[in-house]
């Protein structure tokens, strides 16, 4: 069962150097993928005076985020996993995959990444709004909830499938372009309805630098849900059955 393999770690994980550059290489990742992202928010933003979300604004948010995306997972994948998600840690630690300990030093790495990033943008661009998620007209906070579980839950599922499986072989290679392509989808789905976050962090550091909390709790609760879901659905049917069905070699 992986609730069986959830393992909290010692303190002196935390001052390890391979902990440490894993949580560095967060950070990083983090802030290019963030400033990519929502860079290309606030561009459109500049391009239309302001205007109202178009299709065609839509699809640019969809396509930014699934190449920063991909970029950064790939640059951070042989240092710390390359997470990039607070979401995607917390699933990694249901799944036993990494210590409580060393998913709150990638926590702490990946908001302060979000949040540099955003303040990077707001300078850079001489003092636009970063604008924090926030819900479409028409749309309540349950209804966005269940949108966060769901696409998170495939976000996870996809990790899970070209990442973590210990039986992934070549697949591993294409993980990042698969992520990439599932966050860049999801955005096509929900983006329109509540921003389709599926990233803690990335609704956090908006969220600091304009100070908008007006439901910011759905960016948090849904993701963390649907990638506690998708960790145990996959370990349980996909991982640990397979373990099990293993043949005993006979001698």
């Amino acid at each position: 069962m992986p609730i069986s393999r959830i393992a909290i770690g010692s303190p002196a994980e935390a001052s390890q150097p391979d902990a440490l550059k894993a949580a560095l290489a967060e950070f990083i990742s983090m802030l290019i993928f963030v400033f990519a992202g929502e860079g290309s928010g606030m561009a459109f933003s500049k391009l239309t005076d302001n205007g109202s979300t178009t299709p065609a604004g839509l699809v640019a948010a969809a396509i930014a985020h699934a190449f920063a995306l991909f970029v950064a997972v790939s640059v951070a994948a042989n240092i710390s996993g390359g997470h990039v998600n607070p979401a995607v840690t917390f699933g990694a630690f249901v799944g036993g995959h990494i210590t409580l300990l060393r998913s709150v030093l990638y926590w702490i790495a990946q908001l302060l990444g979000a949040v540099v990033a955003c303040l990077l943008l707001k300078f850079s661009t001489g003092g636009l709004e970063t604008a924090a998620f926030s819900l479409s007209s028409g749309v309540s906070v349950w209804n966005a909830l269940v949108f966060e579980i769901v696409m998170t839950f495939g976000l996870v599922y996809t990790v899970y499938a070209t990442a973590l499986d210990p039986k992934k072989g070549d697949l591993g290679i294409i993980a990042p372009i698969a992520i990439g392509f599932i966050v860049g989808a999801n955005i096509l789905a929900g983006g329109a309805f509540d921003g389709a976050s599926m990233n803690p962090a990335v609704s956090f550091g908006p969220a600091v630098v304009s100070w908008t909390w007006t439901g910011h709790w759905v960016y948090w609760l849904g993701p963390f849900v649907g990638a506690a879901i998708a960790a145990i659905v996959y370990e349980l049917f996909f991982v640990h059955q397979t373990h099990e069905q293993l043949p005993v070699a006979e001698y």
